[in-house]
């Protein structure tokens, strides 16, 4: 299982991120913007090359997001329901997203099978998302998919209602 380190607050942001091993190695680099439909991010190996990306395509009847391999398509992700816990589906990977949105504590399954585990982590260095994958090829639409949860989480529409209010301060 490889571990890779996000810097916190760096993934939805529209500055420059740099996903890292535990040696503090850069692998990856997370580029663009988000905001309008049409606005996407890309995940580039240090080499330069593009290994995935996810574009905003719907405000209409919620905000989805394409994710892609390289050039090609492999799904879209959309949110199915957020009581009492997060709830997010992949059509086409079969993956399903769901945990703690809000504490950034949350699986990626495929059926049974663990895609993605993330968590918290604080460091010499400062405090991290950690992401535990086991199958590396994986990697680069597990980032894309933290991405959209974190762009979800930090750009919420103001006014929420009482209840949601009441179950984030827990």
């Amino acid at each position: 299982m490889s571990e890779f380190f996000i810097q916190e607050r760096q993934l939805s942001n529209v500055t420059r991120t740099i996903v890292k091993d535990y040696q503090g190695k850069s692998l990856f680099l997370l580029v663009g913007r988000w905001g309008t439909k049409g606005d996407a991010l890309s995940l580039y190996k240090m080499n330069g090359e593009l290994v995935a990306s996810i574009k905003q395509v719907s405000f209409t009847f919620g905000t989805r997001f394409e994710i892609y391999q390289g050039f090609k398509k492999v799904g879209t992700l959309k949110k199915i329901f957020n009581w009492p816990g997060d709830f997010y589906y992949i059509r086409q990977l079969h993956w399903t997203v769901q945990g703690n949105i809000y504490r950034h504590q949350y699986t990626i399954h495929h059926f049974n099978r663990l895609v993605m585990e993330m968590n918290n982590a604080t460091l010499l260095t400062g405090d991290y998302y950690v992401l535990n994958i086991p199958v590396d090829d994986e990697a680069p639409l597990c980032i894309c998919i933290a991405a959209i949860m974190d762009y979800w989480l930090y750009n919420r529409k103001k006014g929420k209602s009482p209840l949601r209010l009441n179950l984030d301060m827990n």
